[in-house]
């Protein structure tokens, strides 16, 4: 029996077997598919269908490998040495400083690898299966041997099948075969001696090219072909975002100066006479507090916090660069359908070819006179509606239609007409697909010998639906065989503008014996509403410097018509064949002034993503069908729609709507902004405590001063720089006034000069402010731990004081509030109940080396310390208000 096997079929098996042969050795149905209960059993044996990610590391050997930083082993050499000159104390306080700091650098990179994990599992694949005869979308982890699943145009195959239906069907399984032209597909069985691969067998992770087709699971998961791909897939490291590299050659240059200014510092104490182990490991402190080795780990944290935000809101990012990349987008080109509109297609009127007119509200059709319309066996309106429903893939569930928008909506006017179950009714013998080069689908039919409709059935017919010229170029008569004329053509061609004046969808319908020799029944008429909140976002994006393009393969007047209502420049609307009569030359200069497409091909919006990026645009372009996967690889970020979309489109792109919705584009180009700025928040606020402590010690050995900290409060300063107050600085909320300001420009510096004088000027207001402290406490020339331990807090202040005021670049802390960043005010929270214990608690008194301070001293430091808040405010009170027109990155 089949549990008794391994449980799957070998592709030599199962190619060579009959279709029936085949469901007998998996025990299953080739039509009904599996039961419930067999489902449960075989995925108690095969486990779900996926592969298992590579071996973790384990706990502890990651955090003992943060022992491997060249500058904690010159602490842990320093401890030693310590230990060794019977200094226990020392001893003592810099390993417990060792393990501090070696724990929160394991716990950021913990955090950060854990969040990137979390996105791998935002876009879960799904698939159509047949369980119990019933048609189900489930999550292709589910999926059992056996199972019977049905793929279409664009899916990705979800594990190794057998095809038991093969229609039109085409595979790409050039990422396996390297083969670049599509595997046409059969369901024939194939001898088993044969060199060639079986063409009735379809591989994981392989691309439908066109057609559709059901087929057999014969094996999941590891057991597929190409389980060893994916294996060796798993190596790949995951690239670095622009943003890490750019943060990472700033890390590398500021360590460099860093290590020469300590190495400065270091020389001229020992030349001074100072005990040249203090010094070293003074020197050594600084080198860790100074270098901003949490650059990077911060950058990944708080990117793939952002993509988790996003998914919120329904836009799944794949790839962390994108997100930086979201905010230098200045064009978005979006299709209309499902995107700008709902995706929810009702036809409104019907036409027939004798000239007589219906129109549908939600349960019935009615003629001109609101009579209602019933359906016969010969006449027009039955004809028109027969070709809809036959020529048609949707499928009714439960009395409702499902399938592609504009199919399920024919199909639901056939339910409305009282003729449910007359596609049942017809054998279909051939079907040329949809395309959208040739835009029509025809398929060839015959009645079934006995039929509910008591129909004659003895001849084939071809059933045609598409776009108005397109079916007219293969008609010859109208349904009651009087030949077409230009006159005919002429009417139809203005009744088809006539109604795309009104925004309506125009499809128009034939039927006939010949493919090119067929008969028109008429035009029904749909209507996709635009979403109500689309208009708005358009308008926020416009604002903040950002066009926005819609492209569509409606015909001009529908385009322009949706166009106007969304508040798009509808001048000049351009056509995809006119499109291809232009020269390549003039693209740049026509397709940039351009808002509306129409007509328009996935080949057509290859040529326009290629001549906004000549015009060095930024370009974000949405998708949904299979042929747009080039242009979405081709711009700078390809959008996919999750519900629409298919699985093709889904991989091509960098970001996905799981809502299909245009305004979801709006928060995602937000959320990369903010984010770009937070980072930028949190470097000024690194940068300039890490200057003012080198600073501060360096000014002290150069005035002949003694240290103003010791080994262990540098370290102390070094957690709190790396550690919570910087980090909730990477979270802080959307600021809705981003959107306000020009797109980044990509080659944009992080490090802008603006910004380098701000960190500067609060570098220069924290050595000035801490070097008059201690030059105050130490009027009496001998160095007490009272001196350091308000030389100490000083410092700590400042740093708290300077985090406040690096939240925004441009706004008053008392504009952004002081409470809407509730992770901040933690974090600054527990560092100063940190600092207090440090000060306070005799154990920690003793490693540190502070003792108690009064409360009048506190008040003094705290109205000192908070002058380094009190400046910048001054500085955005009096910068100009015309800031948000200009970027924030300029001021």
């Amino acid at each position: 029996g089949f549990e008794n096997m391994l449980g799957f079929l070998s592709v030599a098996t199962a190619g060579s077997s009959s279709a029936e042969e085949v469901g007998a050795l998996l025990e299953t149905h080739c039509t009904a598919g599996l039961t419930d209960e067999q489902v449960v059993q075989r995925h108690k044996i095969h486990g779900d269908n996926e592969f298992s990610v590579r071996e973790e590391t384990p706990l502890w050997q990651r955090y003992m490998e943060q022992f491997k930083d060249p500058l904690i082993i010159m602490l842990l050499c320093s401890a030693a040495i310590s230990l060794c000159m019977g200094q226990y104390d020392d001893a003592f306080s810099i390993t417990m400083a060792i393990i501090i700091v070696v724990t929160v650098a394991f716990i950021q990179e913990y955090r950060s690898e854990k969040s990137l994990e979390a996105l791998t599992r935002l876009v879960p694949p799904k698939c159509h299966c047949i369980r119990n005869g019933i048609v189900e979308d489930i999550l292709a982890k589910h999926l059992v041997p056996g199972d019977l699943i049905l793929i279409g145009t664009g899916d990705r195959v979800p594990a190794d099948v057998r095809l038991v239906e093969a229609v039109d069907l085409s595979v790409d399984e050039s990422s396996f075969t390297g083969e670049t032209t599509p595997a046409v597909k059969t369901t024939l069985p194939h001898p088993r001696d044969a060199v060639v691969a079986p063409s009735n067998i379809s591989y994981m992770g392989t691309f439908v090219c066109s057609g559709h087709g059901k087929g057999l699971v014969i094996a999941t998961g590891e057991h597929t072909q190409f389980g060893g791909v994916f294996k060796m897939m798993q190596l790949e490291e995951s690239p670095k975002t622009p943003l890490q590299k750019s943060l990472g050659g700033l890390g590398t240059q500021l360590s460099f100066y860093s290590l020469i200014i300590i190495g400065i510092i270091t020389l001229m104490g020992w030349i001074k006479g100072m005990q040249l182990m203090h010094v070293l490991t003074i020197g050594v402190s600084l080198a860790v507090a100074a270098i901003p080795e949490g650059l990077p780990i911060v950058v990944t944290v708080t990117l793939a916090l952002g993509v988790i935000r996003m998914a919120r809101k329904h836009a799944i990012v794949k790839k962390l660069p994108i997100v930086e990349t979201l905010g230098c987008v200045t064009v978005v080109c979006s299709d209309k359908t499902g995107t700008l509109t709902c995706n929810n297609m009702v036809v409104t009127e019907l036409y027939t070819s004798d000239g007589r007119h219906f129109t549908c509200d939600h349960n019935n059709i009615y003629d001109d006179n609101g009579v209602l319309a019933r359906c016969h066996g010969d006449d027009e309106l039955t004809r028109l509606i027969e070709v809809g429903v036959v020529c048609n893939n949707a499928h009714v569930r439960d009395n409702k239609a499902m399938g592609h928008p504009t199919e399920a909506a024919i199909l639901e006017v056939g339910l409305k007409a009282g003729l449910q179950g007359l596609a049942d009714q017809f054998v279909r013998s051939e079907e040329r697909a949809f395309s959208s080069e040739h835009k029509w689908m025809a398929v060839r039919s015959r009645l079934r010998s006995v039929n509910k409709f008591e129909l004659p059935s003895n001849k084939q017919v071809w059933y045609m639906k598409g776009a108005v010229e397109r079916v007219l170029a293969h008609c010859v008569s109208v349904s009651d065989g009087t030949p077409i004329t230009a006159h005919h053509t002429q009417q139809l061609v203005n009744l088809a503008a006539h109604l795309g004046n009104k925004g309506l969808r125009v499809v128009a319908m034939a039927a006939g014996d010949e493919l090119n020799q067929l008969s028109l029944a008429g035009v029904m008429a749909m209507w996709d509403p635009p979403r109500p909140e689309v208009q708005g976002s358009i308008n926020t994006l416009m604002s903040g410097g950002v066009s926005v393009k819609m492209i569509t393969g409606d015909a001009m007047e529908t385009a322009v018509t949706i166009g106007r209502s969304l508040g798009l420049d509808t001048d000049g609307a351009l056509s995809g064949d006119e499109l291809d009569q232009l020269e390549p030359k003039h693209h740049k200069d026509i397709i940039s002034k351009v808002s509306v497409f129409y007509r328009v091909s996935p080949k057509h919006k290859v040529t326009i993503v290629k001549a906004l990026q000549s015009c060095d645009h930024i370009v974000a372009m949405t998708g949904d069908g299979t042929n747009d996967a080039v242009a979405l690889k081709r711009a700078d970020i390809g959008i996919a729609m999750g519900c629409s979309g298919t699985d093709v489109c889904c991989e091509a792109a960098d970001m996905i709507l799981t809502n299909d919705n245009f305004a979801t584009i709006l928060d995602a180009v937000e959320e990369g902004k903010s984010i770009f700025y937070n980072i930028r928040n949190f470097l000024r606020f690194q940068l300039s405590t890490s200057i003012a402590a080198l600073t501060l010690v360096a000014v002290s050995t150069v005035l002949n001063l003694p240290n103003p900290l010791n080994a262990m409060q540098i370290l102390w300063i070094n957690i709190i720089m790396d550690g919570p107050p910087a980090q909730s600085l990477g979270v802080e909320p959307v600021d809705r006034d981003v959107m306000k300001c020009r797109p980044r420009r990509v080659k944009e510096p992080i490090v802008s000069p603006g910004l380098l004088l701000q960190i500067l000027s609060s570098s220069a207001i924290i050595v000035s402010g801490t070097l008059w402290i201690f030059w105050r406490e130490m009027q009496d020339n001998i160095i007490t731990p009272r001196d350091t331990t308000m030389t100490f807090t000083c410092f700590v202040f400042f740093d708290m004081f300077n985090a406040l005021s690096c939240r925004s670049m441009s706004k008053s802390i008392f504009t952004i509030g002081l409470a809407s960043n509730r992770t901040f005010l933690i974090a600054v929270g527990a560092s100063i109940i940190g600092q207090f214990l440090v000060i306070y608690f005799p154990p920690l008194q003793a490693i540190f080396l502070t003792e108690p301070l009064h409360f009048t001293d506190l008040l003094l430091l705290v109205t000192l310390t908070s002058t380094v808040l009190i400046v910048d405010e001054l500085r955005k009170f009096l910068s100009p208000p015309t800031r948000l027109t200009t970027p924030l990155y300029d001021l």
